[in-house]
């Protein structure tokens, strides 16, 4: 199967180096930023910022948007805000990037990893309800690990690769169960749920503008929300809790440096403008994967779920259960000739950091953590494929 593999993805691509993902800066980039140069904002404060904010508001269909220094610093004040505290437990994910659990550590509490679907990546409902049922109890104070004795006070759920995770019913149990959601929509900018953006099932959800995403701002993250007092708070907290003063410095909390500078956010403003090409060109570069890795035995193309639409952010093949024995083997071979490819990240409990974290059975995750591959996404691949 290797030989065959590598043969047809050099035969797909070509010679020469191919990016997992590249950045594509076609539009008004350079304009942007020198007009944000020429104005002298180019730190946290700039009408760019604002321009960048509305813009991604409107896109996604929020009422409001908060630029910050990183998606990493977004879920955590995603995470601060919807009140967990220190020694609360987070329900979340496995299979995610560690700025999901790092993010949760940063507020002082523990994620508990429960098990993703097979065919969305992301957080099964299924799996998170059985959790609750045999493990949790609803106080008048919150709902409670009956055998840890920790509250559980959050939900974070990943769209893994762009692909919308089942959010629709989460919330419903979170709602249920009295557990704030928070989406990690980290990588799902441009993927819907029906007509419904990513994001917009919970009270607050993040996004990454990293420089690998499908648009980016070099770094950058944000929070949307639709709820007006949340917004104001994340706006206030990531601008170091500063009180609004023509020349006084009064600080009224414990604040955080994170607010995204102008010059950042003129990039975004820039990209954004071309996001809908972007998806456009992601979709195909999905159908030419469809047809092409067709005659590929003993691997599929990821697709996106029924009623969803995917920003195909990361095109993901899965191998044959009875052919992840040639996953390593795969990934060495396609790096070693210029083709850039990887694996899932390393399940989360597999990390020192997370290790002795409370978990349930992860049988799906650790399958696929044994199965997918990244493939190369750049939305500028047909170029080279055509």
């Amino acid at each position: 199967m290797i030989n065959s593999f590598i043969k047809y993805a050099r035969e797909l691509f070509g010679a020469g180096f191919i990016p997992l993902h590249r950045p594509v800066f076609e539009g008004n980039e350079r304009e942007y930023l020198v007009d944000c140069i020429d104005s002298n904002f180019v730190s946290s404060v700039g009408t760019k910022v604002i321009e960048f904010e509305n813009r991604v508001a409107d896109f996604t269909g929020s009422k409001h948007a908060i630029a910050m220094v990183n998606g990493t610093a977004a879920l955590h004040i995603a995470i601060k805000l919807a009140g967990v505290k220190p020694g609360d437990e987070v329900i979340s994910q496995a299979l995610t990037f560690v700025a999901t659990c790092n993010a949760i550590s940063y507020a002082g509490a523990e994620p508990v990893f429960i098990d993703v679907d097979l065919d969305t990546m992301g957080l099964s409902p299924t799996s998170l309800q059985r959790f609750l049922e045999r493990s949790a109890e609803k106080r008048s104070n919150g709902t409670f690990n009956k055998l840890s004795g920790k509250r559980i006070s959050a939900c974070v759920p990943m769209h893994t690769f762009g692909f919308p995770c089942r959010i629709k019913e989460i919330a419903k149990i979170c709602v249920d169960w009295d557990i704030a959601l928070i989406e990690d929509a980290a990588e799902s900018l441009g993927s819907y749920v029906a007509s419904r953006h990513t994001g917009v099932f919970s009270s607050m959800a993040t996004l990454s503008f990293n420089g690998n995403k499908v648009i980016t701002t070099g770094g950058g993250g944000m929070i949307i929300t639709d709820d007006s007092e949340l917004a104001k708070r994340a706006k206030h907290i990531t601008t170091t809790a500063k009180v609004p003063h023509p020349y006084e410095f009064v600080h009224n909390e414990i604040g955080y440096n994170y607010r995204m500078p102008n010059l950042n956010a003129a990039l975004g403003c820039a990209q954004l403008e071309q996001l809908p090409a972007k998806l456009v060109a992601k979709r195909t570069l999905f159908d030419y994967y469809l047809t092409a890795f067709e005659p590929v035995k003993g691997v599929n193309l990821m697709a996106e779920p029924k009623q969803c639409l995917s920003n195909y952010w990361l095109q993901t093949i899965m191998l044959n259960a009875d052919q992840t024995q040639h996953r390593d083997d795969i990934l060495k071979a396609t790096n070693e000739i210029g083709l850039m490819t990887r694996p899932v990240w390393r399940l989360m409990h597999q990390l020192t950091p997370f290790a002795n974290c409370p978990r349930m059975d992860l049988t799906s995750a650790e399958q696929l953590e044994q199965r997918l591959i990244n493939i190369p996404s750049s939305p500028s691949l047909l170029e080279i494929v055509e």
